[in-house]
């Protein structure tokens, strides 16, 4: 359908449009127009990515002077794909209603891992391996020795995308990872080669969070994006998390042992080329005399460690005198190694800041700041000078090396902790290096400020004023929209005591509890008597599953559950927990019904749906606080109460309850999907967490489904499932929720709409 949105011709793939995603279209066009960020939350499995695509393709078409690229940022390769799938549904649209394809340029990028055609280099399972062997083919060195020497392998792809693949741009269309492999075979070419070279004139680009984020990453595949481009970063909810995992580094003894024996080997080559070819040191040593950027000088192919600061931290002068000499700069290296040994020779945690730390290594060993903030640099030089294909055995000292330039850059927003042994293992001395960043905003404010437009959005923001004061950015707009049902399909409750009336929760001094634990299980009995099909459970942890699994056995409770259904559990190995996914679709294939039993946080509760009779009831056992005893998180915690004056009690509660409504929000996949929403922990019936879930769950929970026991909790079960039984046509919702677009353009509706949407600001 063509639509109107306020003013713009936007073509919707669909005959028929939701209510929200109208809304959500206008909201989007306001932030666009105005230039400015915004942060939009619509419920999961209301089809925000199509409303997205259909509307800034409108805009890049109609406006290209105004915006020029998409950059769409997701999390997963599964979730990728689904917007390529949902891109070519438009462009195929777009060609039907108006007889030619749209001249638009859309891709996804990814790692070499998911994009390498080589016979053997595909064959390697960790993608640090097929970047490794990747290097080893096609360093710029390799293929001069090759000109002279043909037996020394290189990789044909790359040399035909070389000879004939640059100069021939890809043609308009869209393509996923697949497209691209498929072009590749047909042609010769290195399709990761088609993807790094295409960004730069295609107008959507689909790639991984980090590709903006991490400034490791960044430099070297997204330094050319212009500002008039439009970034989106969907599945948002965690997006502080990313940022401060892209600037933090965490060092322990046994990296620094294999950085000692990574710079015994670079010491050798050193020596090698000193006897063999002295003049490639000299001439290093001119440049960094001259203070040339290598970066400028580098090719494609070779071994590129980009810098882990942000760009504008990184210092545009020559290199320090004293570890301008390859020599001189190992000998550095060493130095700075043997303190960080020292400093890891705790018997207890240690907290600092940068600058403590920096006066303490100046004062130890004199290590000067300067020369430390050139550390990456200087061995991003070295490694092209000595022309080392082998990075993935070098990652240690590039480690130490990052650690050297973070730590020495940035003195605010940081912490250094050093701890005597790991959380999970507090007998046993394993000292860590935490060198942790704590402001989520220092990473992610270069993409708010070269942009024009950032739109944060997920189906889980609430409370949406949190996101604008953690990543500190100012949005023209931010909106929350419900969900228009047809029929009530979502019911949520709040199961706060067992039968006994003894209080359900899994707050830390009634963990161990046996009557807690029992209700639990009692619950989980009950509940799988009367569900059909799939019922997906999760719990805080890993440690609480195991030990309420542990004491449901010896209660007999899961001799019970089996009776109903199979049980299935998620563990931390990703290989088992594909089998466990696995098996659980098929009994709830078969009619068997499953369970599954998986960790909030886990992988289960961030990437998987389990629509319809995969997930027909959602039990979120506990609320899912973060590990709150974490030296890191309390540094954090800290920060955030004296910089943003976030209270700690606030944030932790908003940190628990986004992944809540995370987990409880993969069993609702669309409005012909219905599904029990089960918080069973009493503290979810408190105003403060209650009010912190998403707008479109808030409003289905009553105040009568707030402080249910099991027997209540059955019963209200019960009565649902039976209504969602009943036979449930396509034109039960017309006119409600899936609307026409003469429907949707009656003065009416519009009243209706205006009142679908929440917005704050």
């Amino acid at each position: 359908m063509k639509l109107n949105v306020d003013g713009l011709l936007v073509y919707f793939p669909y005959d028929y449009i939701y209510p929200e995603q109208y809304m959500y279209m206008v909201e989007l066009k306001r932030a666009l127009d105005a230039k400015g960020h915004c942060v939009l939350e619509m419920p999961s499995g209301t089809g925000k990515t199509v409303s997205l695509l259909s509307l800034i393709v409108a805009y890049l078409r109609t406006n290209p002077s105004e915006v020029t690229k998409l950059v769409y940022c997701s999390r997963t390769v599964p979730e990728i794909e689904k917007c390529l799938e949902e891109l070519k549904t438009l462009t195929e649209y777009y060609e039907k209603e108006t007889g030619e394809a749209p001249n638009i340029l859309g891709l996804a990028l990814s790692s070499r891992k998911n994009l390498c055609i080589h016979p053997s280099v595909s064959k390697e399972r960790l993608g640090k391996a097929v970047d490794t062997r990747c290097h080893q083919l096609t360093a710029s060195h390799i293929r001069s020795r090759r000109q002279h020497d043909p037996t020394i392998p290189g990789c044909s792809f790359f040399e035909e995308f070389d000879s004939f693949g640059r100069e021939s741009p890809l043609p308009a269309g869209i393509y996923s990872l697949d497209d691209l492999k498929d072009r590749g075979r047909q042609n010769g070419w290195c399709p990761y080669f088609i993807a790094r070279y295409a960004i730069f004139h295609a107008n959507i680009i689909v790639y991984s969070y980090h590709y903006l984020l991490d400034p490791k990453i960044a430099e070297l595949v997204s330094k050319e994006l212009s500002r008039k481009s439009v970034v989106v970063f969907d599945e948002a909810h965690n997006i502080d998390n990313v940022c401060i995992d892209s600037l933090s580094v965490h060092i322990s003894r046994k990296t620094l042992e294999k950085s000692q024996t990574n710079l015994e080997a670079l010491k050798q080559q050193i020596e090698r080329i000193k006897a063999t070819d002295a003049e490639r040191l000299k001439r290093e040593y001119e440049r960094l005399v001259e203070g040339l950027r290598d970066a400028s000088a580098a090719r494609a192919t070779d071994v590129q460690l980009a810098n882990p600061v942000l760009p504008d931290e990184i210092l545009q002068e020559a290199v320090p005198g004293n570890i301008r000499n390859a020599e001189h700069f190992i000998a550095f290296l060493k130095r700075f190694v043997e303190y960080l040994k020292v400093r890891l020779r705790v018997q207890h945690v240690v907290s600092e800041s940068p600058a403590s730390f920096l006066k303490d290594t100046f004062s130890k060993v004199c290590i000067d700041r300067k020369p430390l903030r050139f550390c990456a640099e200087r061995l991003h030089s070295l490694l092209r000078t000595l022309e080392l294909t082998d990075i993935q055995d070098l990652s240690p000292v590039t480690l130490v090396s990052n650690f050297a330039t973070l730590v020495s850059t940035y003195t605010k927003g940081f912490s250094l902790i050093i701890e005597p042994f790991d959380d999970k293992t507090p007998t046993i001395p394993n000292p860590v290096l935490h060198f942790s960043c704590m402001d989520a905003s220092i990473a992610i404010k270069p993409v708010f400020d070269r942009f024009q437009s950032v739109i944060i959005t997920s189906g889980t923001l609430s409370p949406l004023d949190m996101y604008p004061k953690i990543l500190d950015f100012r949005p023209v707009t931010m909106a929350s929209f419900t969900m228009t049902l047809a029929r009530n399909c979502i019911c949520p409750i709040i199961v706060g005591r067992g039968n006994d009336q003894v209080a359900m929760t899994s707050k830390f001094e009634s963990r161990e509890d046996i009557a807690v634990i029992r209700n639990y299980g009692n619950l989980l009995v009950e509940l799988s008597s009367i569900v059909p099909d799939g019922i997906v459970c999760f719990f805080t942890s890993y440690v609480y599953m195991e030990s309420i699994v542990a004491n449901w056995y010896e209660q007999g409770i899961i001799d019970n559950i089996q009776k109903n259904k199979l049980l299935f559990i998620e563990t931390q190995d990703a290989a088992e927990t594909s089998v466990a996914l696995y098996n659980y679709h098929r009994a709830c294939e078969n009619g068997r019904g499953a369970i599954l039993l998986s960790v909030a946080r886990g992988k289960v509760s961030e990437g998987i749906d389990f629509d319809h009779h995969y997930g027909r009831a959602v039990i979120m056992f506990g609320i899912p606080y973060v590990y709150t005893q974490s030296r890191i998180l309390k540094a954090r915690l800290e920060y955030l109460r004296d910089q943003f004056q976030i209270r700690e009690n606030d944030f932790l509660t908003f940190d628990a309850m986004r992944h809540a409504a995370q987990c409880v929000g993969r069993a609702m996949r669309g409005k012909t999907d219905y599904g029990v929403m089960v918080f069973a922990d009493k503290r979810f019936g408190r105003s403060d967490k209650r009010g912190k879930l998403p707008k479109w769950i808030q409003e289905y929970m009553k105040d009568s489904l707030c402080n249910l026991t099991t027997d209540e909790s059955v019963q209200i079960c019960k009565k649902f499932l039976r209504q969602m039984a009943q036979p449930f046509k396509h034109e039960d919702q017309l006119g409600l929720s899936l609307l026409t677009l003469e429907q949707l353009e009656s003065a009416e509706m519009r009243k209706k709409l205006e009142q679908t949407t929440h917005i704050i600001q």
